[in-house]
């Protein structure tokens, strides 16, 4: 007596097939924040202040990003392309509301991060995320 059945080679290199296709995909955020939405949520941000903010508070010390000048660091994750992330800090849905609350106190929304409160004030933080979101 044979029992079971063995299932052939080629279906699990058909399943591999569909999880190595579907795992490139592209998708957009979860929480996916129009350009009119930004706005009014930022409407008093000033992303070059956001700018000189990253730069004056260390930022760069661990974060990479596009046209700030500063040590290569790979404490954190680089922030370009932020506005395309489906998630802050890896719990918060990308927005800009959840980004400024994020800057402000990181610990609190996720305790486990590496990434310390900062002492930002909430317009600081607006800026930041200001500058951020509009990178690309």
């Amino acid at each position: 007596m044979h029992g079971f059945a063995r299932p052939s080679a080629a279906l699990f290199g058909a399943a591999a097939v569909t999880l190595l296709c579907t795992c490139g995909e592209e998708r957009p955020p979860l929480a996916s924040a129009g350009r009119d939405e930004r706005s009014a949520e930022l409407a008093d941000a000033d992303a070059a202040r956001g700018r000189r903010l990253v730069s004056a508070h260390g930022c760069i010390a661990c974060h990479t990003m596009p046209g700030v000048r500063g040590p290569a660091s790979n404490v954190g994750p680089p922030l370009d392309g932020l506005a395309r992330r489906a998630y802050l800090g890896g719990t918060l849905p990308n927005s800009p509301a959840n980004l400024v609350r994020w800057l402000l106190d990181p610990p609190a929304v996720n305790p486990r991060t590496a990434m310390p409160n900062t002492g930002l004030a909430p317009a600081e933080a607006a800026d930041i995320a200001a500058f951020l979101l509009a990178r690309p």
